[in-house]
């Protein structure tokens, strides 16, 4: 199998130094090294990379100009975008993502010393073998990279699990009280295409974690809210639940649901990281199955590693009703691929449909459910 073969457009020694030696120790291949715009985008046909890493602050401007000149004639050409935790660069990195980057990643405050070294090669290795489908591919269940969508930001690499015989509901669906989402790689987009279609008088409160860290989530939830009827924020702890909102689990904090008397709220914590992930998807659906048992619909997009499958389990045992984003739609199926290869999904849907899907499920039951 030949090595991965990557293309590094950053404009700073010490960076570029320090990525090709991680790739190198890595097994992987630095095709090319470009130190501005017009020479990454010169060495594209030159060293024909299977991914490229790009400088969000490329060439003493921004990296979005040579994005947008890389998708013009390389529309599926995996990117990664580099930057730091700035809050403009931030901003920057949410743009790249709409733009089409495939991913982005934090580079260390320090160029140097082992543990800038592993903490790069934790957080970029793993995506760049997922992207350039090189990697074990029995880490998951027909785990894909989908070239002709983008991507998004996800710190979600677990250990595989055997995937389980499909299993047999036999108990008739109850009413639908919450709507929980997990979704990792890709999940901005995705949220952005699934949030807009919900009516304004949702009949059900939302929950969702999406794997980012923070100010990404905060800035998430303002643009989701700017594009959908329904309401959407981030969280905090002691936010009733209603009906038509959506919380989005905030960064570097779990999210859970509790209940005083008749009245559903939040909780967040700094417990310790679940698959590799804080916030966790796992966490989030014990604490609804726990509160609203039965009455549960959760939806899992898409989204490298394995987290949310456990969650499922639950929810499936409390007979509660889970949907799950089909292969062909996500940008990585593996979150939901291993729940779907566990037998635990009422319905594999394209992203597309899963909006309506979603609204049916809330109509049933509900006379007094009107669509805006």
């Amino acid at each position: 199998m030949r090595k991965i073969r990557v293309l590094i457009a950053d404009d700073e020694v010490l960076i570029r130094r320090m990525i090709s030696e991680v790739l190198e120790e890595e097994g992987l291949q630095v095709a090319g090294i470009a130190a501005n715009s017009s020479l990454a985008l010169a060495k594209i046909p030159q060293v024909n990379p299977d991914l490229i890493l790009l400088d969000l602050e490329f060439d003493g401007l921004t990296g979005l100009q040579t994005l947008i000149d890389i998708r013009k004639t390389y529309p599926v050409l995996p990117v990664i975008m580099l930057g730091s935790m700035k809050e403009k660069t931030v901003n920057l990195a949410m743009e790249a993502l709409a733009l089409g980057a495939h991913d982005y990643v934090t580079l260390p405050s320090s160029a140097s010393g082992n543990t800038a070294k592993n903490s790069l090669r934790q957080n970029l290795i793993p995506k760049v073998k997922t992207f350039c489908k090189y990697g074990n591919l029995d880490e998951a269940p027909a785990a894909s990279i989908k070239k002709n969508r983008s991507n998004a930001f996800s710190t979600s690499i677990s250990t595989p699990v055997r995937a389980k015989p499909p299993k047999i509901k036999t108990t008739k669906p109850q009413r639908i009280d919450i709507l929980a989402i997990g979704v990792s790689t890709g999940g901005p987009n995705a949220l952005a295409q699934l949030l807009p279609e919900l009516p304004k008088d949702f009949p059900v409160p939302i929950v969702i974690v999406q794997h980012m860290p923070p100010y990404f989530t905060t800035l998430l939830a303002k643009r989701l809210d700017e594009k959908s009827a329904i309401g959407v924020r981030e969280a905090a702890t002691g936010d009733i639940l209603k009906p038509g909102q959506a919380l989005l689990a905030p960064g570097d904090f779990h999210m859970v649901v509790k209940r005083n008397g008749g009245q559903a709220y939040i909780q967040t914590n700094q417990a310790p990281p679940e698959n590799s992930c804080r916030p966790a998807v796992d966490v989030l659906f014990r604490s609804v199955v726990e509160v609203y048992g039965a009455n549960t619909l959760a939806v899992i997009l898409t989204g490298m590693g394995q987290d949310g499958l456990r969650g499922c389990e639950m929810v499936y045992d409390a007979n509660g009703q889970i949907l799950v984003q089909d292969e062909k739609s996500s940008v990585v199926w593996g979150m939901p691929g291993f729940v779907s290869k566990a037998g635990l999904a009422d319905r594999v849907l394209p992203l597309n449909q899963i909006g309506i899907e979603i609204t049916k499920k809330a109509r049933e039951g509900r006379t007094e459910f009107v669509s805006a």
